[in-house]
């Protein structure tokens, strides 16, 4: 049998991010997935500091950053390939009154690195904006499927990488050593996104699950090179096209895209985009989400050689790096978990 330190099951953005942990500290894993959790693949994949809603600040924005794009550019230069995209995000403010929250909202010490305090006006034709935009600062865009696409060549490559679905039922559990399949491993790392929910290990966890649609269009006059985040985010892709998204479903469970998201996003995107455009592609995906808006990070109760990694929700750009290194260290090193991210929150 051939020994390893971790198995990881899934291959999403929070699982990237724990093998990047494993890498640099010379640690030897195989990582097993079947392609059955699209809402990595299918996110808008932007990393946005800011609730646009609400003006509010991310939960742990500045640490996030701080781990989050140092790592993406390190993955760039070692996969050759771009997938992280520097881009303005810009508000459309919908009256005076969301002129001065933005202006108030910039002002506090928590936002005032992100919120830009030079309000936009707009002056392209096609787009409906009469009092302009709020601009947010240090944000982008990551090409999650580029990014997942070519880190799963980096791993075949190396022979770390099982295309397969993972058996839990044929999981061996001894004293300190797990066996499965043809490796013996000291520890296993569930990424599943939404799959979790058919783990038997960890299908108590509180994961809701959030369904996301988004709509790609070609709208060869609408010429914006900047993300504009109104009723719903439109995402500039190059080529004259853009993502159009995303719809928020607590109900439906399936992966398949709807005429009624469809029909939702059309009808926002309409009321401030004056120009044609043509749907070109429409695609869905279940976001690993949980009630109280944090990650699920831990360990099993009973197996201590198992752990979960989930429920990064809608922001796993952002959200992965950092608690991938929250539980490197806590596997490794014993450091305490944050009670707003461990599993045990909801003992």
């Amino acid at each position: 049998m051939k020994e390893v330190d971790y198995i990881i099951v899934g291959c999403g953005l929070a699982s990237i991010a724990f093998c990047e942990q494993l890498r640099a500290h010379n640690k030897s894993f195989v990582v097993f997935d079947d392609n059955s959790q699209k809402s990595s693949i299918v996110a808008a994949g932007l990393y946005n500091p800011v609730i646009l809603k609400r003006f509010s600040e991310v939960w742990k924005a500045k640490e996030q950053l701080a781990l989050a794009l140092p790592l993406y550019v390190k993955i760039e230069k070692e996969l050759n390939i771009k997938f992280d995209y520097k881009l303005r995000i810009l508000r459309r403010l919908n009256s005076i009154q969301e002129q001065n929250k933005w202006f108030t909202a910039s002002d506090k010490p928590s936002l005032e690195a992100f919120l830009s305090t030079q309000l936009i006006k707009n002056k392209n034709p096609q787009i409906d904006a009469p009092f302009g935009y709020g601009e947010v600062l240090h944000a982008g865009r990551v090409d999650t499927e580029t990014l997942i696409s070519g880190y799963k060549n980096l791993l075949r490559k190396k022979g770390f990488l099982k295309d397969a679905t993972f058996q839990h039922i044929n999981i061996q559990l001894e004293k300190s050593i797990i066996r499965y399949d043809n490796f013996r491993t000291k520890q296993i790392v569930f990424a599943e996104g939404f799959g979790v929910k058919k783990n038997p290990f960890f299908s108590h966890i509180p994961l809701t699950g959030s369904k996301g649609e988004i709509l790609t269009i070609k709208a060869p006059d609408l010429k914006i090179e900047y993300a504009i985040k109104s009723s719903v985010f439109v995402i500039p892709l190059g080529e004259d096209l853009y993502n159009v998204g995303s719809t928020y479903n607590n109900e439906d469970k399936s992966s398949a895209p709807t005429a009624t998201a469809k029909e939702e996003l059309l009808s926002k995107l309409r009321t401030f985009v004056k120009c044609d455009f043509e749907v070109i592609n429409h695609v869905a995906g279940i976001r690993p989400t949980v009630k109280d808006r944090r990650p699920l990070i831990g360990r099993h109760t009973k197996h201590e050689n198992l752990y979960v990694l989930n429920g990064l929700g809608t922001r796993g750009v952002m959200i992965a790096p950092y608690v991938a290194d929250k539980l490197f260290k806590f596997i490794e090193n014993d450091k305490i978990l944050d009670s707003e991210i461990d599993i045990n929150r909801f003992i």
